[in-house]
């Protein structure tokens, strides 16, 4: 639902301005010149009634920049893109991205790659995991240009419809999933997770760090998994999958 706004200003002893726009109910998404006017001009209005002939010459809006692909920001030029190449489900891609482009919203955003997730944006729910040089990682905070060159999976690399991975399939055979936002990070996650078992990598739970030896049973499942949030609640499937693949892998007896 798409609501109109209009915004009346009238500092003290000062003229009145009025900003008209629009706003997506829940967010806070305005038309862009309204957006450019309160950022440029709205702070300054309000300290002083006599800004206004000041600053509206000054309220253009900010000339797009040749390889700046997320929005014209005044403050990218040449200086701030960087060419990065990444090898994504065994494609090798190439593009220019603002240095501040995080792994995930180039995997999105730039190369259409769907499965990685945006969710809290803060490393804090999992659903951007993806597998970058054999680890798993929160591409939300991974800068894209930091990965240059490497080799990135996500949950499309792990199998296909027609061909799906033993954990893909288990998650499947174990109904690990409900609205499914989740499960490309969880998946991936689970990768991970067996590649550090198998590295001898302890977690919190595991009652000797010194052992090389890592049983997954389903407490160190759950502590390893724990980074990886489902807000429709199947964690006990969840668990399940992983531990059938797990004693499948020779993980757990």
């Amino acid at each position: 639902m798409v609501r109109r706004v209009l915004v009346v200003i009238q500092p003290a002893g000062g003229q009145q301005h009025t900003i008209r726009g629009h706003r997506q109910l829940g967010s806070c998404c305005y038309s862009p010149d309204a957006l450019h006017y309160r950022h440029s001009t709205l702070q300054q209005l309000l300290l002083s009634p006599t800004a206004m002939h000041t600053t509206r010459s000054r309220a253009a809006p900010p000339a797009s920049v040749p390889g700046d692909t997320h929005g014209g920001n005044a403050l990218t030029d040449s200086a701030h893109t960087v060419v990065v190449q990444l090898t994504v489900n065994g494609k090798q891609h190439e593009t220019t991205l603002d240095t501040r482009t995080t792994l995930l919203d180039a995997l999105r955003d730039d190369l259409g790659i769907m499965s990685a997730k945006k969710g809290c944006d803060h490393g804090q729910c999992g659903a951007c995991t993806v597998i970058a040089n054999e680890r798993r990682i929160t591409s939300c905070l991974a800068l894209a240009a930091s990965y240059h060159g490497t080799e990135i999976t996500t949950s499309e690399g792990l199998g296909s419809v027609e061909n799906l991975s033993a954990l893909q399939a288990a998650f499947v055979e174990c109904d690990g999933l409900q609205c499914g936002y989740c499960t490309p990070g969880q998946i991936c996650s689970a990768v991970g997770m067996f590649d550090e078992a198998r590295a001898g990598v302890p977690s919190h739970v595991s009652t000797d760090v010194a052992d090389p030896d890592v049983v997954l049973s389903d407490v160190e499942i759950r502590e390893r998994m724990s980074g990886n949030l489902c807000r429709c609640g199947a964690y006990t499937n969840i668990v399940a999958a992983i531990g059938e693949v797990a004693r499948d892998t020779g993980l757990r007896p």
